[in-house]
């Protein structure tokens, strides 16, 4: 009985013990509930509770550290993004351990307790009423009990949609603070300030400053995730969350020069820039080795003490900012400031600026928050003994013209007694003719290359470059950079694209123009137009080459493409209907918010050129081959510029041939005798392409109708359907078409197939501007019923 009793117990024991492991472990998925009240109380952090905010983009709760499971912060952090997604915490300075909770009182007080008792939260007088006030996280991250909210308490980050009020944050390792929304500080000391408070961090990434200039973001008016945070390198910046790398990418940066930014390297050390982007790195000043802990970024020791014979070494163009362990002299000059500082027993070395002020600042105990910088109008001098054997790496030009060797020319005497009036004539009279035949030779040299030059510069216009213009390239450059133009990635009606990248590993589309009307002033008159257009929906132009005959331009590379690949389907040869929704059931088509943001975006592009621009441009040539398309499916219109400039003052533009893609081409520039085009014209080509961002379709494919082909025309067929026999789903893109009402998009597309019917009327007259077309897509302008639009010789 013995022997069997005993295994039946240890069985039990281990049973019990495996079940209160089992209790002690959270669950994998955490629970949420939507808000905390007392009824709830007390949350601890063994339950796994989590707070979401309704649209379930922020959560709260005990959240671990990365490096120790059993202690907690009560935070809130981005949802299900799992890298660096803590924005708000609590009790960041005195993480919890399990037995912690978050309680409601009976009075209605909310408090964070730690084994002790000791309430963690915030604000000691969260207070409000126990009966009906909750804890609950809204959609923009702030978490909120009565009249008390998280935003009005930041750690190191301040959301979209955060008013700054004067708010100070301070970066979690609580070296460096984002004082009064102004101001970047490390202890006492600034070393960067936006001028005015930052008042309001909007949702398009804009942070909005008083009587300034606002802060743009790289990826502004972007749908992404942002945050604004004081980071542990002392840097004030916006972070964006990358869907597609999974990661959060820089956007903005309140300081480009890193080693500006003090502390950045320890005592006796000088912050060096690595000549990349975000990276800096240390090194010792002479006369000072690094730590052996941590190396140059921790800080150097002195290598010898200095003895009563000392000496100093010259560090051009490098700062020392000391701040309190520092003493400000106005010296006559640089002698007088190194003796004050072999008189004080305490100064390491002194920095004299060069700048006429004659600036003596002693250094004293320590060298702290050195700064090499190639602009830095002063040099530093560091007191070492006079044994020591360091030379300084730090030199400029004059140190390399004093240590110059100098050389000694003597000239032999003439000899005695001899007449040598013949011999010096002839020598003088050799090197008269040599010196003149010499300078004949290099003036004939500068005057012909004068000549090519003067009249280079007379033919490409470059007389009067304007500055800050296009990079111009040279030919080499590009055919290096497109890899002898191997890799084509766009034709169209002025030549072909190639896809390239610059040395600098910028991605570029380099277009090859063929058949340009004019000559090389025509050109480069075009090349200016088209570098002034600045438009979040227009293509950037990089840069140009004018060289050996070839007229070339640089532009951003779209990694999307053009429209047509996304918005048209390529059917197989099929007769039947089935095959042909078994291909758009294949594609993956647009939705409807994203084709709507196309066509807004397009249509600011166009009024943009129209109206806003210094230069009014016609376009010409609008179809969807030339709307190209971004990562966030941004539309970017591309080919503006290449045709004639239209004069603020005309209203017509003389064209001698007609210009565009047949399917789009205005009706007035198809009749005989037309020779003007108005910008009514661009309208109408707008009008057709937005009908095809409607329909998924090409104009000039007939689609189900009992019209005869050759009397077929797109617009009016849709015009039928949409508003005769008001089958409004009959012209929208099959893919998408059961969108159109679940998805609750029945007024911007109807608004879209109005405004489509305005722009395609067959008198230019009745067809809107694009500043009005813009403000019909958007809503604020009320559109009439329109017209039905007809084929110019069948209405006339």
């Amino acid at each position: 009985m013995f022997f069997h009793a005993a295994p039946l117990s240890i069985l039990i024991l281990i049973l019990l013990l495996l079940l209160s492991l089992a209790a002690a472990q959270p669950t994998t998925n955490p629970h949420n509930f939507s808000s905390f009240s007392i009824s709830q109380s007390p949350w601890r952090p063994t339950q796994n509770l989590i707070l979401l905010s309704p649209n379930s983009l922020f959560a709260a709760g005990f959240h671990p550290l990365p490096n120790n499971s059993n202690l907690f912060i009560f935070s809130v952090w981005y949802f299900n993004i799992s890298t660096d997604n803590v924005v708000w915490s609590a009790n960041r300075l005195h993480p919890v351990n399990r037995s912690a909770a978050l309680v409601i009182t009976a009075t209605g007080q909310l408090r964070l307790n730690d084994p002790s008792g000791r309430n963690l939260w915030p604000s000691n007088n969260v207070s409000a009423n126990s009966n009906s006030t909750q804890l609950i996280l809204r959609d923009d991250g702030d978490l909120i009990y009565g009249t008390w909210e998280s935003f009005q308490f930041p750690t190191n980050t301040f959301l979209p949609n955060h008013t700054f009020n004067g708010t100070t944050i301070v970066s979690n390792n609580r070296k460096y603070s984002f004082v009064n929304s102004a101001n970047l500080t490390f202890g006492t000391e600034t070393y960067w300030t936006s001028g005015n408070p930052f008042q309001n961090f909007q949702i398009d990434g804009q942070i909005i400053i008083n009587n300034q200039i606002p802060v743009i973001p790289s990826d502004f008016n972007s749908t992404r995730l942002r945050k604004l945070v004081v980071d542990d390198d002392g840097n004030l910046k916006i972070f964006s969350f990358n869907p597609n790398w999974l990661r959060w990418d820089v956007v903005w940066q309140a300081h480009v020069e890193l080693c500006h930014i003090l502390d950045t390297c320890g005592p006796n050390s000088v912050c060096m820039s690595s000549g990349s982007y975000n990276s800096t790195y240390c090194v010792c000043a002479p006369g000072f080795s690094p730590d052996p802990r941590g190396g140059a970024r921790q800080g150097c020791h002195r290598k010898l003490n200095v003895s009563s014979k000392a000496k100093f070494l010259q560090l051009d163009f490098v700062n020392f900012r000391g701040g309190v362990k520092q003493i400000s002299l106005q010296t006559p000059n640089i002698s007088v400031c190194q003796a004050d500082c072999l008189k004080n027993s305490s100064c390491v070395g002194y920095t004299f600026s060069f700048d006429g002020s004659a600036q003596c600042v002693l250094q004293l105990d320590i060298l702290s928050n050195g700064l090499w910088s190639p602009g830095m109008k002063a040099a530093a001098f560091v007191k070492v003994d006079n044994s020591e054997t360091d030379r300084s790496n730090f030199t400029g030009m004059m140190y390399k013209l004093q240590t110059t060797c100098p050389v000694r020319i003597t000239i032999r005497p003439p000899p005695v007694n001899k007449d040598n009036t013949t011999r010096n004539i002839l020598i003088i009279s050799t090197i008269f003719v040599a010196e003149l035949i010499t300078g004949a030779v290099f003036f004939w040299a500068f005057l012909k290359r004068f000549v090519k030059y003067r009249d280079m510069a007379r033919t490409l216009g470059l007389e009067s470059l304007p500055a800050g213009g296009p990079k111009r390239f040279n030919y080499a450059e590009l055919k290096t950079a497109t890899n002898d133009f191997s890799t084509c990635i766009g034709r169209g009606g002025f030549g072909e694209v190639f896809k390239g990248e610059l040395p600098d590993k910028r991605v570029v589309a380099v277009k090859c123009l063929k058949n340009v009307a004019g000559g090389d002033r025509d050109f480069w008159a075009e090349v200016t137009i088209i570098a002034r257009m600045h438009h979040l929906n227009l293509l950037r132009l990089w840069g140009f080459c004018a060289e050996k005959g070839q007229r070339i331009l640089v532009y951003e590379h779209i990694p999307n493409g053009s429209l047509d690949k996304f918005l048209f389907v390529k059917h197989s040869p099929s007769d039947s209907e089935k095959d042909e929704r078994e291909t758009e059931e294949q594609s993956s088509p647009l939705d409807w918010s994203i084709r709507y943001r196309i066509a807004i975006g397009v249509a600011r592009a166009i009024a943009y050129l129209h109206e806003e621009c210094l230069e009014w441009v016609l376009h010409r040539d609008i179809k969807p081959e030339n709307i190209l398309l971004d990562n966030d499916f941004c539309p970017k219109l591309s080919d503006f510029g290449l045709s004639k400039l239209r004069k603020n003052e005309d209203t017509t533009v003389s064209m001698s041939r007609i210009r565009g893609t047949p399917g789009y081409v205005a009706p007035e520039l198809v009749k005989l005798g037309s020779n003007s085009i108005t910008t009514k014209a661009d309208v109408y080509s707008f009008g057709m392409v937005l009908l095809e961002i409607i329909s998924g379709t090409r104009n000039f494919e007939i689609k189900r109708s009992t019209v005869e082909s050759a009397d077929w025309y797109f617009p009016g067929w849709a015009f039928e359907k949409a508003f005769v026999e008001e089958k409004m789903k009959e012209i929208l893109d099959g893919r998408i078409r059961e969108e159109y009402e679940s998805g609750g998009h029945v007024s911007i597309v109807n608004r879209m197939v109005q405004t489509a019917m305005w722009c395609v009327q067959n008198q230019p007259e009745k067809r809107p501007s694009m500043g009005k077309v813009v403000k019909m897509l958007e809503g604020k302008l009320e559109i009439p019923p329109p017209e039905k639009p007809s084929i110019y010789f069948l209405s006339e």
